[in-house]
């Protein structure tokens, strides 16, 4: 679809996103992920520790807390 419509396509894709870019950049990514449960739960790794289950798994790792770093 994208090559089909590259140009509405990415203002689609902008729209979606740049209010999370705006929000992290507002507010830096600790305060913002605290506060958004979206961005929150997009975080894979942090300070080299695994915290997202399925990333964790696929690597047989032990995920870590996100909230270890977000407090």
């Amino acid at each position: 679809m994208p090559g089909a419509v590259p140009y509405t396509s990415t203002v689609a894709l902008t729209n979606a996103t740049l209010p999370y870019a705006i929000e992290l950049a507002d507010k830096g990514w600790k305060n913002a992920c605290s506060e958004n449960n979206e961005l929150k739960l997009g975080l894979n790794i942090i300070q080299g520790e695994v915290v997202y289950r399925a990333v964790a798994e696929t690597f047989d790792l032990e995920p870590v807390s996100v909230d270890k770093f977000l407090n």
